[in-house]
């Protein structure tokens, strides 16, 4: 999907949520996270070129992998929390929303924690410790 396509989708389905809400409010929430799915969907099949860039500068600079992997699940994890949260908060489930957004933010710690504890042994290494 290009940039236009995105923008398309997502001002199409504004106006339709806008109008359920209206007319039948429970169907408004059902369409904005619909619409932002399939944006997110969009965009998550334009990323193969990202990727690929990323494994050659992370070949190149002589990294494992393990970064990238990193990296990517921690972006994810990102991505769907935001996307989450802001289904809560079109629903007027402010609180909801923000236990959600804690929720990814140690779901991005508990992903990243192996690259802390490796980092950390290097640390310790060059210490000497």
């Amino acid at each position: 999907m290009d940039m236009m396509a995105f923008l398309g989708v997502g001002i199409v389905g504004m106006t339709l949520a806008v109008l359920l809400k209206q007319y039948k409010p429970e169907y408004a929430p059902i369409v904005s996270l619909g619409t932002g799915v399939v944006v997110l969907l969009g965009v998550a099949s334009g990323l193969a070129p990202v990727f690929e860039e990323l494994e050659s500068l992370l070949n190149s600079a002589g990294l494992p992998m393990e970064y990238g992997a990193v990296l990517t699940k921690s972006l994810g994890i990102c991505f769907l929390t935001q996307l989450a949260g802001d289904a809560c908060r079109d629903a007027g489930q402010s609180a909801i929303a923000s236990k959600v957004e804690m929720a990814g933010k140690v779901g991005v710690l508990t992903v990243s924690l192996p690259l802390f504890q490796r980092l950390l042994s290097m640390v310790t290494s060059l210490v000497g410790g």
